[in-house]
């Protein structure tokens, strides 16, 4: 898989590269900052001492769930300067783990951290979930208020959630309305309101819940992760890979997605009057690329909790085994605004590529006089080269407008073979050809 994952990053490079020479520009034609063209690895040499933990207390004993001397390591850490926690080989079993100002993490080659598949091994805390400000159960890794921290692998840090699906999928045939709150599961990783933060070369699998959570961060990387969860037999419930939720600048690069929900996914709110809660807010400036996707409900969601997207860029990415490439979510009971959406260069396999649909699962309409009109504009989609049962999913509603969607220099296997860009005011259609066939 890895040498697989290797070559196949290599050709998008290769064809995204006299691209990358262009002038660099978001969606609404301001430049793209500098910073998102630096995907350097941070060198880890660089800082600080290295605390291995098995140097200071935490026993090799893989059954053990030794959250408490874990803790210790990075709080000595912090008090003592900073530098790296390093999980060397071998498992570690743990809860919640907070990490400090100046403190990282390291996951060496054959290392495992693991969480606990017991709840009760997790804090509840007031934070973040599912587009609401709450108190809930917090993260394997969680990271708030730093600035500069990274995650390093090659190691990995495992959500042990198998107990966790299974309880959720039985709880789901008691009651088909259970939503995932019902059903207590902790996330993988959660950074808040941090900056300058790198999650580079790491394996991250077998979430509980999401995988990754962003909430109010800004200047975050994504490099060469490599994020799974089960997609069959025993599915992994809502294992979102990355979940950015009140964000601007964060660069997804070189990573393999692959998880039984939405690869990334844009959040930030939802309900009547989401739009009035100061906790939430509008994600902007996201870039997405070269990226590697096996089996994901969506590469790019924006919703199903979002009030506002602007500047997103899917670019250069191929996929293996897609339900939907570009999946918007339009939720009758929020108002939303995504604009300045580009997709280009995209290859591979997928179920549908477009889909603008109302999302109303587990949503509550209430009464709001002004509520405003939700609404999708300037969506630009080309250089696409797809096998797709449907490449055009969309519908309309009087709870949302669609205007100004651009498909440029496409060339698609269409099974449905249904493709109405028509029904959409202000569509601009240029060199698409659909089965053959030059519309």
């Amino acid at each position: 898989m890895r040498r697989l994952l290797t070559l196949c990053l290599a050709l998008i490079a290769t064809l995204s590269l006299s691209a990358a020479k262009k002038k660099a520009l978001w969606p609404d034609g301001t430049p793209m900052d500098p910073w998102f063209a630096d995907t350097t690895q941070v060198d880890l040499n660089q800082l600080g001492r290295r605390y291995v933990v098995t140097d200071y207390g935490v026993s090799t004993d893989s059954t053990q769930v030794q959250t408490q001397a874990l803790q210790r390591v990075i709080d000595r850490c912090a008090s003592e300067g900073g530098g790296v926690v390093v999980v060397p080989r071998g498992t570690f079993l743990s809860g919640s783990l907070y990490f400090r100002q100046g403190t990282h993490l390291q996951v060496e080659e054959g290392g495992r951290l693991k969480g606990s598949d017991r709840i009760a091994d997790f804090d509840l805390r007031t934070t973040r979930i599912e587009g609401e400000t709450c108190t809930y159960y917090t993260a394997l890794m969680n990271a708030d208020g730093l600035d500069g921290f990274v995650i390093a692998g090659p190691g990995t840090i495992d959500g042990n959630g198998h107990h966790y699906w299974r309880q959720f999928w039985l709880r789901r045939q008691w009651n088909a309305q259970c939503t995932n709150k019902d059903e207590q599961r902790p996330r993988l990783v959660y950074i808040s309101r941090s900056s300058h933060v790198t999650v580079q070369n790491i394996h991250l699998t077998n979430s509980p819940f999401w995988t990754n959570h962003l909430y109010r961060c800004h200047h975050v990387r994504y490099l060469n992760a490599h994020i799974t969860s089960p997609t069959e037999g025993l599915k992994a419930p809502s294992s979102d890979a990355i979940d950015i939720d009140v964000c601007h600048d964060v660069l997804v690069s070189g990573c393999y997605m692959s998880v039984n929900d939405d690869a990334v996914a844009l959040k930030g709110g939802k309900g009547t009057w989401a739009d009035r809660d100061s906790t939430n807010g509008p994600n902007r400036n996201i870039l997405i690329e070269r990226c590697l996707y096996g089996t994901v409900h969506g590469c790019l969601t924006l919703g199903s909790e979002s009030i506002e997207d602007h500047n997103v860029v899917l670019r250069h990415c191929h996929a293996n085994n897609a339900n939907r490439v570009l999946w918007l979510k339009m939720r009758p009971d929020t108002p939303q605004r995504y604009e300045s959406v580009s997709v280009e260069n995209i290859t591979g396999h997928t179920g549908s590529f477009l889909v603008v649909r109302p999302w109303t699962q587990f949503f509550k309409p209430a009464d709001r006089a002004d509520m405003p009109l939700s609404e999708c504009r300037d969506i630009q989609i080309r250089d696409i080269h797809m096998d797709c049962n449907n490449f055009f999913d969309v519908g309309l509603s009087d709870k949302y407008r669609l205007h100004d969607f651009t498909f440029s220099t496409i060339d698609i296997n269409n099974k449905r073979g249904a493709f109405d860009p028509t029904i959409i005011p202000g569509a601009k259609v240029n060199g698409v050809r659909v089965n053959g066939k030059k519309l």
